[in-house]
């Protein structure tokens, strides 16, 4: 009798008290904010960049050393290229024609990539919070990087960059990016 009336109160999770016991939890411990987007309860997203004591504020780095992230709801994305993201599979070499050679050209097409992901959530550039590149020429991450800052502006998610052989999606693609948002 208790699981349904607990149910009853709680389908959809309006009620605090109601979760926090779910949660195992009492209504008066820390900690009782319900997760966001349950039963229509969320918390505003907040992005904090964090700096550790030895930050040198005269480099100029594309990436946070950490991202504290309070409220929201997660958002992940598949990793994008410069390839259409709905491109055949198994891959038409014919897609592939129109992907410029160079680093630059084809990280701006990876970020128009990533843009669409995000505005399809609602999201923008300020708040992705994690993006992990791929690349296969880290030679040319300088080259990546200043098309990087043209989308990112101030804003610096944490990153991490790793050299790789070949991208699955085709031979002739050299930057991979997936990356993670917080939204709401």
């Amino acid at each position: 009798m208790f699981l349904r009336s607990l149910f009853d109160c709680c389908l959809p999770l309006k009620c605090a008290t109601c979760f926090s016991t779910i949660m195992g939890r009492s209504a008066s411990t820390p900690n009782t904010t319900p997760l966001p987007g349950i039963g229509g309860m969320t918390l505003p997203s907040r992005i904090e960049v964090i700096h550790t004591a030895d930050r040198d504020p005269s480099v100029n780095l594309p990436y946070a050393p950490a991202v504290k992230v309070t409220g929201g709801s997660l958002l992940f994305l598949a990793g994008v290229n410069a390839a259409k993201v709905y491109h055949s599979h198994p891959h038409i070499e014919s897609e592939f024609d129109d992907i410029p050679s160079d680093m630059e050209g084809q990280t701006r097409m990876a970020l128009e990539n990533v843009r669409k992901g995000l505005e399809a959530c609602g999201a923008t550039f300020s708040d992705v919070v994690q993006v992990t590149r791929y690349i296969t020429n880290v030679d040319e991450q300088d080259q990546m990087n200043e098309v990087w800052w043209e989308y990112f502006g101030d804003h610096r998610p944490g990153t991490a960059t790793i050299e790789v052989s070949r991208l699955a999606t085709h031979e002739k693609l050299k930057v991979e990016l997936a990356a993670i948002a917080v939204v709401d």
